[in-house]
């Protein structure tokens, strides 16, 4: 390959990604509305332009080959950029009518996250907002994808592809039924609570491991009793007398189930640093900034 840009285009990609998801030029062409001999062409150029063979062909099948998957990754991420600086410059055109996705972690989507989106549409009302709850992984994913413009999560340790925008330290909180014997308390211990039964999320968790592992440090054997995946369904059943449990700062900073009790975690150190996650290197469409800096700001406002 010379050393200038190679001359592909959004179809090019859009050929490969259906390619490698069919392994069929007969399958690939209907999904593309083109005809067999066309996205033939079409690949053999792209093959050519790249220097690489990106599928192997039989009377059959088609196989992608590893440069190919290599390929076919930065392909989706070409496209939802595309996808995204087009929704750009239509939103600028249509005075802040436009899409924001957003990924978070569920602390914050239950927390803070729906009163900072009130402020935000209040403003700009035009603009349509997707909130995808999930854990660490997922947010990441989300974010690498390009399916999610920014994420919320945690961003002490964050990937190469990943840039984190720190919002502050968030402290861990003891949750206890409203008539539980502890509910009197100003504070409570770790261990106090490794004496009762835990509600707690899964294992995949980071918000579950991080409060693991502050277990294992303290050599405490938390009795994990009911797993959800929901913050919102642990504080229900919390409030249902099944068990206590301990939640991050941002699960409290938003509506609380009645009957359940909001403790500080006395000589812990389960603090961790929350933020915002954006893929390195891509810029944010209008919207997405606007949404982005409120967060910043309502962050550091007190409850």
């Amino acid at each position: 390959m010379s050393g200038t840009s190679p001359d592909i285009g959004s179809r090019q990609l859009e050929a490969v990604l259906a390619l490698a998801e069919y392994g069929s030029f007969v399958a690939a062409a209907a999904r593309l509305r083109l005809s067999q001999p066309a996205l033939t062409r079409m690949v053999k150029r792209l093959e050519a332009e790249l220097g690489v063979r990106l599928f192997d062909r039989s009377t059959r099948h088609v196989e992608i080959t590893a440069a190919g998957r290599a390929f076919a990754a930065v392909a989706e991420r070409m496209l939802n950029d595309l996808g995204i600086t087009v929704q750009s410059v239509r939103e600028t055109a249509q005075e802040g009518r436009g899409l924001v996705v957003v990924s978070c972690v569920m602390s914050v989507a239950g927390g803070l996250l729906p009163r900072t989106i009130a402020a935000y549409r209040d403003d700009r009302p035009g603009v349509e907002i997707h909130v995808r709850e999930g854990i660490y992984a997922t947010i990441l994913d989300d974010v690498r994808s390009g399916v999610a413009d920014f994420g919320i999560s945690y961003v002490d340790e964050l990937p190469d592809f990943a840039v984190g925008t720190a919002l502050g330290r968030e402290i861990f909180y003891a949750v206890v039924p409203s008539r539980h014997k502890l509910a009197s308390r100003r504070s409570v211990t770790l261990a106090e609570l490794a004496a009762h039964p835990i509600v707690a999320l899964p294992t995949e968790s980071r918000t579950r491991r991080t409060i693991d592992a502050a277990a294992v440090a303290a050599g405490l054997q938390l009795r994990q009793r009911v797993v959800v995946t929901q913050i919102a369904t642990l504080l229900a059943l919390i409030a249902a007398g099944v068990g206590v449990g301990v939640v991050p700062g941002g699960a409290t900073r938003g509506p609380l189930p009645p009957g359940v009790r909001v403790i500080p975690l006395a000589g812990s150190k389960l603090v961790r640093r929350m933020g915002l996650i954006t893929l390195r290197g891509r810029e944010l469409t209008p919207a997405a900034t606007g949404l982005f800096s409120l967060l910043q700001r309502e962050w550091r406002k007190p409850d």
